[in-house]
């Protein structure tokens, strides 16, 4: 389980596929802290590490479903990746609850200047099967993007915007986004759950 406040935004140095794998090897400040089988979230997608190199890196394998569902199998060597490790139990939430599984990507369709922070607005395909499961932001809700808690504003049925501080900016890959890059959403997960009971009666 993770809070989407992002430790740090990682390098990625190396791709290498492996029939529908992807092994992805990363450069992070705290790579020599991390251990085999541990669970990070790499733009919100829990992933476990399977191979720590004396470089500073460490390798990371995606599945076919987990390529298909994130924007992982759009990486490129040199990308940045959003990392948190997961939650301790004894930690605050200073974000909100957040599985690291990705429901779906969206595309960023606008970035505005607020003077002194952006907004980015996402778009996504609306299934109205998926918004009575809860697959949906509601205005001043959670969010995560790309792994990152965010407070959900001009919330619509297939789109919202989100606003990013200067400090988000500079530590996250929001830095890399661009109109038209494809980002990770993962809805909040208190909200699926009401819609699931709602909808059982």
């Amino acid at each position: 389980m993770f809070s989407g406040i992002v430790e740090g935004a990682a390098e990625v140095k190396a791709l290498r596929h492996d029939r529908d794998n992807l092994h992805i090897t990363l450069a992070c400040d705290f790579a020599d802290e991390l251990h085999i089988d541990q669970s990070v979230a790499h733009n919100g997608v829990c992933l476990t590490v399977v191979e720590l190199n004396p470089d500073r890196t460490y390798t990371v394998t995606a599945i076919r479903e987990t390529l298909e569902r994130s924007n992982l199998g759009d990486l490129e060597p040199g990308s940045l990746v959003n990392l948190e490790r997961s939650m301790k139990i004894d930690g605050r939430l200073d974000g909100h609850i957040v599985q690291g599984h990705v429901d779906c990507t969206a595309v960023c369709t606008e970035i505005e200047d607020a003077d002194g922070s952006t907004y980015f607005k996402f778009k996504y395909d609306f299934r109205p099967e998926l918004a009575r499961q809860g697959y949906v932001t509601v205005e001043k809700g959670s969010v995560t993007v790309n792994g990152v808690s965010l407070t959900v504003c001009d919330s619509e049925a297939d789109s919202f915007r989100v606003a990013i501080i200067p400090y988000t900016f500079e530590h996250t890959n929001f830095k890399q986004i661009r109109v038209g890059t494809k980002v990770n959403l993962e809805f909040d997960i208190v909200g699926k759950y009401i819609a699931r009971i709602s909808n059982l009666g």
